[in-house]
């Protein structure tokens, strides 16, 4: 096993784990893969390790789980995150049920889905808020501990045999703390092992644990059994007061936050107080110790089952396809900021456009008034959908939980979020789309409407593609916004209003950009759809009647020689590319967080072994002597 260092997010942590006997090895394995190497729940491993343990430091190791080495990732294992990223206007059931259809296999009958999630409910709890919606900035909804417990119960619906779980207990009140622990011991006595870290327990919760591992600053202070944790306290010189809770005893006596004793050290122990430093070294030489390190050996030894992701069986990505978009659909239609209230603005400013260019008619005026209403409504209805913004980062919030817990695939959730979308971008075509056609008088004839509309439907369509796109690199909503202005200002640049597409620059500005710009397209095909067939007065008194093709060509430069579809057919193709697009970034965001974490362990382990500091962790004793250094 090559040498494994890894450094904790926090300064003093607590990690435990319930199990049974054959069970507990499989975090065991990673706990002492060095002789300070520890396990905090928010480390980074390198490319083979859990994908959602957060952004710390690791050099590299080795993933044992029943003793054989296995890529703990996508729905093998289950993670409890600290924060609860849910839907807010789904109740406590809906939330449930949704999920059980998504993780759930396809050999299950809906009954016994149906009892896995009454089950769950009842076992966190949750019973007298099922029909509470989990609340939002607008909607009175389920506490901060009722949150927390419906997380929770999330990932037991499908009770995987490795259950990490990030401060299970925040938020919550001493009894329901308590009976949240107890059902999580009953979930590590059916078979299971769980992984928790948690803040300060009670006395209560803290004798429910089987094992015990202290960090502080990154650096292991004890890992073994719960009840010899006060034993090897008292002989490190620090026994425990009686009627103190020993957790507390614990935490006071490793945390140096507040120690003015503290001093800088070697790296890896930089800010560890004097009292952790002398514990340190007492645990290296304990018996306690070497009693976990054979017990390791020995787990690695015997060679056990792959943990599976789907035991055999799986959910078909076309139920999980529809599940999914029956989901995102109904927080859509109930979530008054997504669309409704987009909505709303569209049409009360296309009442006003229409009054505005009410009736434009054929003059020569009206030739710039039709193209302004045309640059107001491609540009304004594309800027707009910035506003939803928010929502777009929340989507994505719920899906990177959901997909490091490998409820659903990344095709999936694309597929679905443009299904569970498209209906609402119909209504924001259609509605604002035909006011502004009837108030202003536009090219009469149904089949010019129809172009009309069918080309806003795949402009907005462009415009939603190109945002879900933005979200998935972006950090937070107000960066994503910003991206997604500047993007679209750049295309309405080069759209051929402001400036004629000919009169453009060649390099960069109109060879690539103004073809890369759907405003360019839409500006086309609205043009096109319009003009064709219109005839205008002339400026100059007695001169001849002006035709729209002369005006597409002399003066607008959008004519096209061939079908007004053509550029509707482009928006098509954009909007497709943008959601592929959408879906590689979301892959490329999985990968390249692993790829960087082994670029760095793997120049550190070059630089150590360049330095003669480089040690092969095979023969735990034999290190003995550099690790009391």
């Amino acid at each position: 096993m090559e040498r494994l260092e890894c450094f904790s997010a926090f300064h003093t942590r607590w990690a435990a784990s319930f199990s049974s006997s054959e069970r507990l090895w499989i975090c065991g394995a990673w706990l002492f893969a060095s002789h300070h190497g520890s396990f905090g729940v928010r480390e980074v491993y390198p490319s083979q390790c859990p994908r959602w343990l957060g952004s710390a430091t690791i050099d590299s190791g080795e993933i044992l789980v029943n003793g054989r080495r296995q890529r703990l990732s996508y729905g093998n294992a289950a993670y409890v995150m600290q924060d609860d990223a849910l839907i807010g206007t789904l109740t406590t059931y809906e939330t449930l049920a949704y999920s059980a259809h998504l993780q759930l296999p396809d050999t299950m009958t809906a009954v016994e889905k149906e009892q896995r999630v009454q089950d769950a409910i009842r076992e966190m709890g949750l019973q007298e808020c099922a029909d509470t919606p989990v609340g939002s900035w607008y909607i009175k909804g389920l506490s901060g501990g009722q949150k927390r417990r419906l997380t929770i119960a999330i990932e037991t619906l499908k009770k995987r045999a490795l259950l990490f779980l990030d401060e299970p207990t925040s938020g919550l009140d001493s009894a329901a703390a308590l009976h949240v622990t107890k059902r999580l011991l009953t979930l590590a006595e059916s078979g299971r092992t769980l992984l928790v870290s948690i803040h300060q327990p009670s006395s209560e919760i803290f004798q429910l644990f089987h094992y015990l591992c202290l960090l502080s600053s990154g650096q292991t202070v004890y890992f073994g059994e719960r009840y010899k944790a006060q034993e090897f306290f008292d002989l490190g010189g620090f026994p425990c007061p009686a009627y103190r809770n020993p957790a507390d005893h614990f935490l006071w006596v490793i945390n140096s936050d507040f120690d003015t004793e503290a001093e800088d050290g070697e790296q890896g122990s930089k800010g560890i107080s004097n009292k952790s430093k002398s514990l340190i070294k007492a645990y290296i030489g304990s018996d306690i110790r070497k009693e976990m390190i054979a017990k390791i050996r020995h787990a690695t030894e015997k060679e056990g089952d792959i943990i599976t992701k789907d035991d055999g069986d799986k959910v078909s990505a076309m139920k999980q396809t529809f599940y999914l978009t029956a989901r995102s659909f109904t927080n859509m239609r109930r979530d008054i900021a997504y669309y409704w209230f987009r909505l709303f603005i569209y049409t009360m400013l296309s009442i006003c456009v229409g009054t505005i260019y009410y009736k434009v008619g054929h003059s020569y005026d009206a030739i710039q008034a039709r193209a302004g209403m045309f640059i107001f409504v491609t540009a304004f209805l594309t800027f707009m959908g910035v506003a939803s913004f928010p929502s777009f980062i929340e989507d994505m919030k719920i899906f990177t939980r959901e997909r490091l817990n490998g409820h659903y695939g990344a095709t999936v959730f694309v597929v679905a979020n443009f299904l569970s979308a498209f209906p609402f971008v119909l209504l924001l075509a259609i509605i604002p789309g035909t006011i502004l056609y009837e108030m202003g008088g536009l090219h009469p004839g149904f089949d010019h409407y129809i172009c009309f509309i069918i080309t806003l439907i795949a402009t907005l369509s462009v415009e939603e593609s190109l945002l879900a796109a933005i979200s998935a690199v972006a950090p937070d909503f107000l960066t994503g916004m910003i991206a997604g202005c500047g993007v679209m200002g750049i295309y309405l640049l080069n759209g051929g209003f402001f400036r004629l597409i000919r009169d453009l620059p060649n390099p960069v500005w109109r060879y690539p950009l103004s073809y890369m710009s759907f405003h360019t397209w839409t500006s086309r095909a609205f043009y096109n759809n319009d003009f064709l067939g219109l005839v205008f007065d002339n400026n100059v008194p007695g001169g001849p009647p002006l035709t729209g093709e002369e005006i597409l060509k002399y003066r607008f430069d959008m004519y096209i020689d061939y079908s007004k579809w053509w550029p509707v057919f482009v928006l098509v193709c954009m909007a497709f590319t943008y959601r592929v697009m959408f879906l590689l970034l979301i892959k490329l965001r999985e990968m390249l967080p692993s790829l960087i974490m082994s670029m760095r362990a793997t120049r550190k382990m070059v630089d150590r072994a360049s330095s003669g500091r480089f040690v092969v962790p095979h023969d735990i004793e034999e290190n003995e002597v550099e690790m009391q250094k």
